[in-house]
């Protein structure tokens, strides 16, 4: 049975759609599992246990749910059921092919560490976690070979195929991420996760410049319309969002922004980003463009990079710093990640323009 803690940092993206099941199989042992609802998640059913359960397909799930396979406090139930605080949801549900992931010496820079939790600043181009395709080469490979060369332990918490994992960060966004060695020091860190108590503070560049130096980005977030794999504002049926931007610096194309986000939807800050006409540098997937010297500048200014390639090559977004409480001692701390050298790089072109 699992306590239901709904405190990833990010919900899980959809998953690619695979065949499912129309009937339950007759000809296999089935799992039953059980989650108890302690929070008013306002969430369909199929996309709750999507989002718990994501080595399966949505489409696979919704065929178990019309097979009478879910049931909502001891009642079968719809795809559209909407959870809240005291529901209790079971299922039985086929065994997934298991998929043990392995440990991978994979470079990781560990900001902090004690004997329940560390705190790693990770790389652009790293998967939190093993998804369908991607079984290899994620954080969680890296984590498993560092826990074994110190003797170390990740916590189990509520999804066994991703041991420590807290909340996560887009494969291409950088910075901090904490990590649970033990499970009693995941679900304290979970809980203020929960309870929006930790502050998480983020650096962007951003195209353009705004008009104010400060301001609060509210709007509801869902998935797009026309791409499942997307996410866009939408004014009926988004979950609700806030985002609180500084103006850090102001170039004359672009700007540093840092971010302050008061919920933790999935690709939040950078639709929100997006929606009030600053997208991030590099982020085509939202409208984002890279950027080379020579768009910048208009002229061969000095680089790392050639004048017309691009400075960065993904979204200029990094998870600066984190501000909690100890799990344990209860001691309010700041840990900061050092910002990534594309974006330094990037930083060092803009700044050479003036603003």
């Amino acid at each position: 049975m699992y306590n239901e803690p709904d405190v990833n940092d990010q919900p899980l993206a959809p998953m690619e759609e695979v065949d499912g099941l129309e009937s339950l199989p007759v000809d296999e042992a089935l799992d039953h599992i059980e989650f108890h609802i302690r929070h008013d998640l306002q969430k369909r059913l199929d996309l709750y246990l999507r989002d718990r359960l994501p080595h399966h397909s949505r489409s696979m799930l919704q065929k178990l749910i019309r097979a009478g396979a879910a049931l909502v406090n001891d009642r079968p139930a719809k795809s559209s059921t909407l959870l809240r605080a005291g529901d209790k949801v079971q299922l039985d549900i086929p065994p997934v092919v298991d998929h043990h992931a392995l440990p991978e010496n994979i470079p990781l820079q560990v900001i902090y560490e004690d004997d329940h939790f560390l705190a790693v600043n990770k790389q652009a181009d790293l998967l939190v976690h093993p998804a369908r395709g991607h079984w290899t080469g994620t954080l969680i490979n890296a984590l498993l070979y560092h826990a074994r060369q110190t003797a170390g332990t990740l916590s189990t918490g509520s999804d066994p195929w991703r041991p420590g994992i807290i909340h996560r960060l887009d494969r291409h966004t950088t910075g901090l991420i904490l990590i649970a060695k033990t499970d009693e020091a995941h679900w304290r860190l979970a809980g203020q996760f929960e309870r929006r108590s930790i502050r998480k503070t983020y650096l962007a560049i951003v195209h353009g410049v705004p008009a104010l130096d400060s301001d609060m980005i509210d709007a509801p977030l869902g998935v797009h319309p026309g791409n499942r794999e997307k996410y866009a504002v939408r004014t009926e049926g988004g979950r609700p969002a806030q985002t609180i931007y500084h103006v850090r610096e102001r170039f004359g194309r672009c700007s540093l922004l840092e971010l302050a986000p008061k919920t933790g939807r999935t690709h939040q800050l950078r639709v929100h980003l997006a929606h009030i006409g600053h997208p991030i540098v590099g982020d085509v997937t939202y409208g984002g463009r890279e950027l080379s010297p020579l768009d910048i500048t208009g002229r061969n200014a000095p680089s790392a990079v050639g004048p017309t390639c691009p400075v960065i090559g993904r979204q200029a977004l990094h998870a600066f710093r984190l501000q909690f409480v100890h799990p344990f001692n209860f001691t309010r701390m700041t840990l900061e990640a050092p910002v990534p050298e594309d974006m330094i790089e990037l930083l060092s072109v803009l700044r050479g323009t003036g603003r």
